[in-house]
């Protein structure tokens, strides 16, 4: 299964990306979208984009939330939250 990790381009690069696998031979015919902290709302709104504007028959096979603990700059342990949604056609 591909992964694909969501971040601050343009959400448009993730729903290209995402189409891309989802079409692509090797694919199974699912994809995993991650996300943590502030991403998540992109997450989010790339999946809304891609189900009512280019790939209406995908669905939803599972969303996950959990907490990671970084290590930021200053070594301190941080949470993040995250999220993953996997999409099935």
């Amino acid at each position: 299964m591909s992964i694909v990790y969501i971040g601050k381009k343009p959400i448009m690069n993730y729903v290209v990306a995402t189409m891309t696998v989802l079409n692509s031979r090797e694919n199974t015919g699912k994809v995993v979208l991650k996300a943590r902290g502030q991403a998540i709302t992109q997450l989010v709104n790339v999946v809304e984009i891609l189900r009512n504007k280019f790939l209406r028959d995908i669905k939803i096979d599972d969303i996950t939330i959990g907490t990671e603990e970084l290590e930021g700059n200053d070594d301190q342990l941080r949470r993040v939250s995250v999220m993953e949604i996997i999409l099935r056609r």
